[in-house]
């Protein structure tokens, strides 16, 4: 199963500290030999994304910034067996946080990936 970890951050007062994307990148090299880490990477603050919306019919597109004070901040795809799997291994990874970064506060989501043996063979 994949699941995709989304990190949002909720309150930054101070850059990465170098300590904790050294632990980060071992944690990911860890997790890629045990065969889990599909994917990961940092993502740029909403001022350079866009969001685009569906309402009554009609399509929107704004560009950022957005208003909500979090920010989608990384993203982490897993290959695993089960979502306590991919919960262990986001649950590691945001414990770097808390430990190595101090003042810092987020929050993750962890979202099962659908893939085609999700859905029934057409009839």
């Amino acid at each position: 199963m994949r699941y995709l970890a989304l990190l949002r951050a909720t309150r930054v007062t101070t850059p990465p500290p170098p300590g904790l994307m050294e632990a980060i990148m071992q944690l990911g090299e860890e997790a890629t030999a045990a065969g889990a880490l599909l994917d990961q990477g940092g993502l740029a603050p909403s001022t350079d994304g866009v969001r685009m919306q569906v309402s009554a019919g009609s399509l929107s597109v704004t560009d950022g910034p957005f208003a909500e004070a979090k920010e989608t901040i990384s993203y982490a795809l897993y290959e695993v067996r089960s979502k306590e799997e991919a919960v262990e291994w986001t649950s590691r990874f945001m414990k770097l946080h808390r430990d190595l970064w101090p003042g810092w506060e987020g929050e993750s989501d962890v979202l099962r990936v659908f893939g085609p043996e999700d859905f029934a063979p057409p009839a």
